[in-house]
């Protein structure tokens, strides 16, 4: 049975962070020593980030606040609020962005009712409560309440896709069954100042955002669906357990990033994309670079360069990946998904012009998919891509400025 993507949509705070702002405002704090000045400087600048986006409007110098919890603009000091204090922030700001997302999926489903969903899943490391949002997406939308509701906590990064192979899964186990998946991270609330360099690049990176998808295998659902579900698999690098994690601390989460984690993928990545492509013998015998689409979570600019290094792909196969990066920052589990719909919404073109119908290659709007985290976990996906995203704009005018940034200590 085939399973489709039938919308996929994103959604982000109001609040713009502008990536060289940021950095004065880390470099301004008290306290720093020497190195962690220049580390400030050298991760901010050198994450390819333009701007990011954050729930906490209190973040930029526009926003005045009698009470500041994050940030006290009259001092130009960085606070440190409590876990229980972000975690209520997350509980508020998180459910905002899950119904935001989760209604523009479903409104780009003009031919499903609300009660047609049968499943909701939603992913989020970065906060809990319970209530959780698969709970409030269901009161806020006026879902049938006895929809079925899964939450994916604390896994990272990667989590968007265990959440789809999920989707994937019941609807194979039941054909009417309609999949609502939301992503949302609120990534900026654990932020702090710290001469730390896994700290300090946390801040250099990390951002806000959310994106839903809505899966199913109904009848006549290709006709109007963006992506065909193929196959996932989940592949535990030998060695990268105390490379990345990330961990509750009293002031927020902590992460662990450490300088290794783009090398332990550059060394790890090929082993990890075989179990992959060893479902469609075609695509395994190809050169990467010969599948047409990679949507490669874009955990930091080094990740990035390994990946592309090592697999040979082209620099117009990673514009996606660096254009998430440089606009959104890293959402964590979302920002994979922010990816497949940039690929999505470019005009589809045949890879060699000349080719006429049937003429395309077996990596033609084929994508290949990938996501890091905790453990060391590589995720892996493919897909095929449909149809381009309704509404979506002309890519050509997308910036052809790849330019590389110094190398960052880590990811």
């Amino acid at each position: 049975m085939t399973v489709y993507v039938r919308s996929l949509e994103t959604a982000v705070p109001k609040t713009v962070l502008v990536q060289s702002e940021a950095r004065d405002v880390f470099a301004a704090q008290p306290g720093l020593s020497r190195l962690g000045s220049r580390l400030v400087g050298t991760c901010f600048d050198s994450a390819a980030i333009d701007t990011r986006y954050t729930a906490i409007d209190e973040l930029t110098n526009e926003f005045r606040s009698t009470d500041p919890q994050f940030y006290d603009q009259a001092s130009g000091l960085l606070l440190n609020p409590s876990t229980k204090v972000r975690n209520g922030i997350f509980a508020r700001e998180a459910t905002k962005l899950f119904v935001e997302a989760a209604r523009a999926a479903l409104d780009a489903c003009p031919e499903l009712d609300l009660l047609d969903i049968t499943h909701v899943i939603t992913v989020s490391c970065t906060g809990f409560f319970n209530p959780g949002p698969d709970y409030k997406i269901v009161r806020e939308l006026g879902l049938n309440p006895a929809v079925q509701r899964y939450h994916l906590g604390f896994m990272g990064c990667y989590a968007a896709f265990p959440a789809l192979r999920a989707a994937k899964l019941f609807c194979e186990a039941d054909p009417d069954a309609v999949v609502l998946v939301v992503c949302a991270e609120l990534c900026s609330l654990h932020v702090r100042t710290s001469n730390d360099p896994d700290t300090i690049m946390g801040s250099a990176l990390f951002a806000d955002g959310a994106a839903a998808a809505v899966v199913t295998a109904r009848p006549g659902a290709a006709e109007d669906s963006l992506l065909q579900l193929d196959h996932f698999e989940t592949v535990l690098t030998p060695v990268g357990e105390d490379s990345m994690a990330w961990n509750i601390g009293d002031h927020g989460f902590e992460m662990v990033l450490g300088n290794y984690v783009p090398h332990i993928i550059d060394d790890h990545i090929v082993g990890a994309l075989q179990p992959l492509l060893a479902r469609d013998p075609v695509l395994a015998a190809l050169p990467y670079n010969d599948i047409q689409h990679w949507a490669i979570h874009p955990g930091g600019r080094s990740i990035l360069d390994k990946v592309q290094s090592r697999l040979g792909l082209t620099d117009h196969q990673l514009v996606p990946a660096r254009e998430v990066l440089r606009n959104y920052g890293n959402m964590s589990s979302a920002t994979v998904l922010f990816v497949l719909k940039h690929i999505l919404d470019q005009d589809i073109e045949p890879r060699n012009p000349n080719a006429g119908t049937g003429d395309e290659g077996p990596g033609d709007n084929r994508i290949c998919s990938m996501a890091f985290g905790p453990g060391l976990t590589v995720e892996t996906a493919l897909f095929t891509r449909l149809r381009q995203a309704p509404g979506a704009l002309n890519q050509e005018a997308e910036r052809d400025h790849l330019e590389q940034p110094l190398e960052a200590p880590v990811a």
